[in-house]
């Protein structure tokens, strides 16, 4: 079903993806809030792995309880994430970061209940950003795929485009989420 403020349905799997500071978060934000409108918060599960970084004064990323403050009787598993590239001194401290974001965020899988019908991921790719065996999409979306709806954001941008070890890491994520999801949604920012 399609809602009126969103750009694609609240039904199967929707990937949100675009460079930094265009919307994602915001508009998985709405999704959620329509969601729970509509439907509720019985069997919803929120995965919250966004790291939150300052540069210039401007937060880059940024937690989904920006825009909506998560019902108490919804699953919210946080991830304290590291932001790799943002704040290592080089790639071995960055693969270093992404390793334990990768470890971390497995525990929080584990900690999620069984057979959700609705999941929203916000900056999906930050547990997959490392070779490391924990690091395997295919958790997540397997985990998604039983869900009545599943919306999930990630970055798309330039910053991906290096040859270090955690941008590698993360295109493989973020193309096995594009070859999963029903939809990909791309929000580039330009007016």
């Amino acid at each position: 079903m399609t809602h009126p403020d969103l750009p694609f349905p609240l039904a199967g799997s929707t990937l949100i993806v675009g460079p930094s500071n265009v919307g994602k978060t915001r508009s998985t934000a709405d999704a959620l809030t329509a969601w729970l409108e509509r439907d509720g918060t019985d069997g919803v599960v929120i995965f919250e792995f966004a790291p939150e970084v300052e540069r210039d004064g401007r937060v880059l990323g940024g937690r989904l309880d920006r825009f909506v403050t998560p019902p108490a009787d919804v699953w919210y598993g946080v991830l304290d994430a590291h932001a790799p590239r943002a704040t290592a001194a080089d790639d071995d401290e960055a693969l270093s970061l992404a390793a334990d974001n990768a470890r971390r965020a497995a525990e929080v899988f584990d900690a999620a209940p069984p057979d959700p019908r609705a999941v929203f991921v916000n900056d999906a790719t930050i547990p997959f950003q490392t070779p490391d065996p924990d690091a395997d999409p295919d958790r997540l979306l397997d985990y998604c795929a039983g869900a009545e709806v599943a919306v999930l954001n990630a970055l798309e941008a330039d910053a991906l485009a290096g040859s270090d070890p955690v941008s590698r890491a993360e295109r493989e994520a973020l193309s096995a989420f594009r070859a999963r999801v029903d939809r990909v949604v791309r929000l580039d920012g330009e007016a």
